[in-house]
């Protein structure tokens, strides 16, 4: 049993579980009535990027050029396979962006013709091409060095969820979804992430050699979202002094958190 609980594979899905459960957490006080205002939720959205931008190049980058040197020295092989991985993780969400009907919250449908889609599900898609590379890492950094590599990035993106999992609630209220429906939508978005996490940690375990081109895969993955939806979101109402303050603050965060927690 004890071997079973400390396997990557299960890490890495306990790991993207919890961290996706926290989409729900922040989600909470919808179900009260109590909003914060728009700056303050852009703020905390600029937070969630500097989380995962940290995390993205200490958690995900860093060990992967370490363990690419550790089999093909120091040299021009490990940055080739960095670079290389980023792009192609990059690519990869940009595709599901493009295959995939989708709609966000302030710039409209993307993707496909999806006429026939109800609105709340195109909000879904766009929820889950946004989440699943974070469940991803978590369970690249589990699959790559247990716990010691898994923890700090699931509780950096479990804290960076939670503002997502608020944000993904109001807006839903402001499409006119009641409070426990826009709720139990926003705590499903979450549930994305352990998906991402078993592939992540399933892949990484089974084959070393996947595992630098698996972790800057991941991180290019994330570092695509951070560009392409959550900044451009947190600057769109006037209110990108406090978004950047946020990802400041959410980068040191997850920067200690690394430190700290590895």
């Amino acid at each position: 049993m004890e071997t079973v609980l400390a396997s990557p594979l299960f890490l890495g899905f306990a790991g993207s579980l919890a961290a996706g459960l926290m989409t729900a957490v922040g989600a909470l006080p919808v179900l009260a009535g109590r909003v914060p205002g728009r700056a303050f939720r852009e703020m905390s959205l600029g937070f969630a990027a500097g989380v995962m931008l940290a995390a993205s190049f200490f958690s995900l980058i860093i060990p992967s050029l370490d363990a690419a040197a550790e089999t093909y020295g120091e040299g021009a092989i490990p940055a080739a396979i960095a670079c290389v991985s980023i792009v192609v993780g990059m690519a990869a969400v940009h595709l599901m962006n493009e295959a995939l009907p989708h709609e966000h919250f302030k710039t409209g449908r993307e993707g496909p013709d999806a006429a026939a889609l109800r609105r709340v599900w195109l909000f879904i898609i766009a929820i889950t091409i946004h989440n699943f590379p974070e469940g991803l890492a978590v369970g690249v950094g589990f699959g790559a060095h247990g716990l010691q590599g898994g923890l700090p990035l699931a509780v950096g993106i479990g804290l960076q969820n939670a503002p997502e999992g608020l944000a993904v609630a109001v807006a839903l209220l402001g499409e006119g979804y009641e409070q426990r429906k826009a709720w139990a939508i926003a705590a499903l978005t979450g549930m994305v992430e352990p998906v991402g996490g078993l592939i992540g940690a399933g892949v990484i375990s089974v084959s070393e050699p996947i595992l630098p081109w698996g972790l800057a895969f991941a991180a290019g993955a994330m570092l695509y979202v951070i560009s392409h939806e959550i900044i451009p979101e947190t600057h769109r109402s006037g209110h990108q002094n406090k978004a950047t303050l946020g990802l400041a603050v959410g980068l040191v965060v997850m920067l200690f958190l690394d430190v700290w927690l590895a």
